[in-house]
């Protein structure tokens, strides 16, 4: 879920630091005559975050609105991510290989 002001947000960085996550996304594409659903999961893995770096993060790139309280094309996934497993979109939110395999397999596109 997403951080509930800074402590949570610092909380929820710290948690993460020098460990692997996993992010999961599930998309859903919907037509006329059926509705398919799918979820995609990658491994991402922090290096060692000191406080300064997680107040830092918190302060200066408000992750509010992020599930996790990072997003990886800020700072904090430009810096310390050490190691991804898995496709980038699918931690940005939406995972557009499976977009297309469905839209391609249904015959959208």
């Amino acid at each position: 879920g997403k951080p509930k002001g800074e402590a949570d947000a610092y909380k929820r960085v710290q948690s993460l630091s020098g460990r692997t996550h996993q992010v999961y996304t599930g998309i859903t594409i919907k037509t006329a005559d059926k509705s398919i659903t799918e979820t995609d999961v990658a491994d991402v893995t922090l290096d060692e975050l000191s406080d300064e770096e997680i107040n830092y993060y918190v302060q200066n790139y408000k992750p509010f609105d992020k599930a996790g309280s990072y997003g990886i094309q800020e700072w904090l996934g430009m810096a310390k991510i050490t190691s991804l497993t898995g496709s980038f979109y699918t931690i940005m939110g939406l995972p557009t290989h499976l977009v297309y395999k469905i839209l391609k397999e249904t015959s959208l596109i």
